[in-house]
């Protein structure tokens, strides 16, 4: 009998050292698990009007799956938001969206969308907190519902980029938007489309050398 149990014993050892060790989970584009080795987070918001394209942008660009706060919009909601430029949508973002994107091995830069709805803007203030840089993201049919972006980011010193999002009818000149959004001169604009991965990844490389060379700047003249 105790010939039996440890010929049984043994046996199944022999099946669990015979296991493959269990590989690391992939990511949704099927790659393996991004690596623990960042040591550097840069916080950056993505922030703009109603239906501007915020979370179709992390979605885009982010490496890992997408944190999105997303809910049906209702009837009831019609009463409060304004619907007319964006009579398509159908879902909209309540807290926020988050996502992710490696610089290098060291160096991540994590995305929070910010909701656009005025109702929710009290957010905002909070998403701001500890924010390194922003892109303001605009539709260029309704400019007007970027101002409140773009005074929150001056009232908190927050540095940041424009972004127009194409939605195809857009004929409005650089210098147009310009004066519209009263920017100046020295805050960069792009022009993207925020559903194309390489579109958006260029207004994030955008925001990044603008803040390079701010710090540059602000260094230079310290010494």
């Amino acid at each position: 009998m105790a010939s039996a149990t440890s010929d049984a014993t043994t046996g199944q050892a022999q099946e669990q050292a015979q296991v493959p060790a269990p590989r690391p989970a992939p990511d949704r584009t099927g790659g393996p698990r991004l690596s623990r080795t960042a040591d550097n987070g840069l916080k950056i918001v993505i922030v703009g009007g109603f239906g501007v394209g915020k979370t179709t942008l992390v979605r885009s660009v982010s490496e890992i799956r997408p944190l999105n706060t997303e809910e049906t919009m209702t009837r009831a909601g019609e009463a409060i938001d304004d619907l007319s430029e964006v009579s398509g949508k159908s879902s909209t973002t309540v807290a926020f969206d988050f996502g992710r994107i490696s610089v290098d091995a060291r160096t991540v830069l994590y995305l929070f969308g910010a909701p656009g709805q005025e109702r929710f803007w009290f957010l905002w203030d909070r998403l701001f907190s500890g924010t390194l840089g922003a892109v303001v993201l605009v539709d260029t049919r309704r400019l007007a519902d970027s101002w409140y972006a773009i005074d929150r980011l001056e009232h908190h010193g927050t540095p940041f980029v424009v972004a127009r999002n194409d939605f195809g009818d857009d004929n409005h000149t650089d210098a147009q938007v310009r004066e519209a959004l009263d920017l100046p001169d020295h805050v960069p604009m792009v022009t993207c489309d925020a559903r194309n991965r390489t579109s958006a990844k260029y207004v994030l490389i955008t925001l990044v050398e603008h803040l390079h060379a701010l710090s540059t700047t602000a260094r230079e003249s310290a010494q």
